[in-house]
């Protein structure tokens, strides 16, 4: 009940939308150990919505979700790894955190492990591993993979070079309004 009235502050559902308030509530729930409600206090934190940004609070909410098997908290743990906030910039234990959130089919981490391999942060670089996780985000309807997965079909990294799959990525990433993918179609329709 707490949580979910966390959510109606938060959203503005049924009462005046109150950051504050809504961190409030979140925050009871999260001391009882509701990982969603731990999750959301660590994004208030992270965004410094209702409360004043803090980094270091937010990943100690996302690392007890996280540590407890919250999906979006891991990955959201891997992300402040992954840029430094709140803790020191590390890409090994980023890459860590969105595997474990990857391997619940968690769409962002997916994506983000996916680019991890692409670039050789955190782990060795590997890029059919990478197209693993593209493809494993994309086929979610994450835009951003189904890019990357067409640019890797385009360029023959990690996948066997093939024009008409790149375009059909692009295609479904572009139209979700992605503007990359827009500008890669165009160039690949000329």
């Amino acid at each position: 009940a707490q949580y979910n009235l966390g959510d109606c502050y938060y959203y503005g559902e049924g009462v005046a939308r109150n950051y504050a308030e809504a961190v409030k509530w979140y925050k009871k729930a999260a001391e009882q150990g509701h990982l969603r409600a731990q999750n959301n206090l660590a994004f208030c934190y992270d965004e410094g919505r209702g409360v004043k940004k803090d980094y270091e609070k937010a990943v100690y909410w996302y690392r007890k979700a996280a540590e407890a098997g919250h999906a979006t908290s891991q990955h959201n743990l891997g992300e402040c790894y992954y840029k430094g906030d709140g803790v020191e910039q590390n890409f090994s234990t980023a890459a860590k955190w969105y595997k474990r959130a990857a391997k619940q089919d968690y769409d962002e981490a997916q994506y983000a492990l996916g680019e991890c391999y692409y670039k050789g942060e955190g782990l060795r670089q590997n890029h059919s591993e990478a197209v693993k996780w593209y493809k494993k985000a994309a086929k979610q309807g994450n835009a951003n993979a189904q890019y990357k997965l067409g640019n890797c079909y385009e360029n023959g990294r990690g996948v066997k070079q093939d024009r008409v799959k790149a375009v059909e990525w692009y295609k479904k990433a572009a139209e979700q309004g992605d503007a990359t993918a827009q500008s890669a179609l165009a160039k690949s329709s000329n």
